[in-house]
């Protein structure tokens, strides 16, 4: 390959990738890893970029590829909310997502012990199970939205369990509290496919209960993510008011029904920068916890 051709293949991968999510999944592991820690150290480095990028291509690698056919037949993919790949990019994006996690994947475990063997095993399962032809948990209704929230979860998870944390119920709850925000998030992500899910045969957890159920149930499970974060004590209760932008921002799509779900494309595109403003300020959060604990 030449460089003239090695330039648009790169550019294919790093837009399947999802710059824009890449945070989602490192930002989890580096506080998780850092804030048990204290320390910078090879596992953090290694592993927040491992999070960062390799696991991102993965995830949304793999699913570009198998999801082509129904991807072509819907209108919001083929930028910002996802690739549409050439069917002659479909090998090399298999390729590079398993062979640019390989080196990251035997240095963590490496650093590690069994029991964050076992959490890293579970975590690239459910990047793999989500998307690939056998398993496909994306189109078995519930499980595609817990399969999700894992792809976000579990490197939080893992960096914990790397970093020998020790889990009081104050971090359990706020892992669940996480997870629950997951299961929503996926859940109203998938509103917005349902007509071209159901004309592909695409089965979701979104097709399954309609447009308008899915949204109530999303809008629940931020509801009680934040109902669960009032009992984690200071100053994590705090956060609780966390899942009020996510509630604000679907709730204009209460009553949506299924033959305007693709309104609630405004609802997702909207999700996109809160997640940012979110993000920032659980850090802050997090620099206040650090300082008071």
């Amino acid at each position: 390959m030449t460089l003239e051709q090695a330039a648009p293949a790169l550019r294919q991968l790093f837009v399947a990738s999802r710059p824009i999510s890449w945070i989602n999944t490192a930002f989890p592991f580096a506080a998780a890893y850092y804030l048990t820690t204290g320390k910078v150290d090879a596992a953090l480095v290694i592993g927040t970029l491992f999070f960062l990028v390799p696991y991102n291509l993965a995830m949304y690698g793999i699913n570009d590829v198998f999801d082509y056919e129904s991807d072509l037949a819907n209108p919001r993919k083929g930028g910002l909310e996802g690739a549409v790949l050439d069917r002659t990019a479909h090998r090399r994006t298999l390729l590079a997502a398993v062979l640019l996690c390989i080196p990251f994947v035997i240095a963590l475990v490496a650093l590690g012990d069994p029991l964050s063997w076992l959490v890293l095993a579970i975590s690239l399962f459910a990047v793999a199970a989500y998307s690939v032809p056998g398993l496909r948990f994306k189109e078995r209704p519930f499980l595609d939205s817990v399969t999700s929230s894992t792809h976000f979860v579990s490197p939080a998870v893992y960096g914990l369990v790397l970093a020998g944390a020790v889990f009081t119920p104050q971090l359990i709850l706020i892992l669940a509290a996480f997870f629950l925000w997951g299961v929503a998030s996926h859940a109203f992500g998938a509103v917005q496919d349902v007509l071209p899910d159901r004309e592909g045969g695409i089965h979701s957890i979104a097709t399954v209960m309609g447009a308008r159920w899915t949204v109530r149930f999303a809008i629940a499970c931020w509801a009680a993510a934040g109902v669960l974060m009032l009992f984690t004590g200071w100053p994590g209760a705090l956060a609780a008011t966390l899942a009020i932008p996510y509630m604000l921002m679907a709730a204009p799509f209460w009553s949506v029904t299924d033959a305007d779900s693709a309104t609630a494309n405004r609802g997702w595109r909207r999700f996109i920068w809160i997640n940012y403003a979110v993000g920032f300020l659980v850090t802050m959060l997090l620099i206040a916890y650090a300082v008071v604990r």
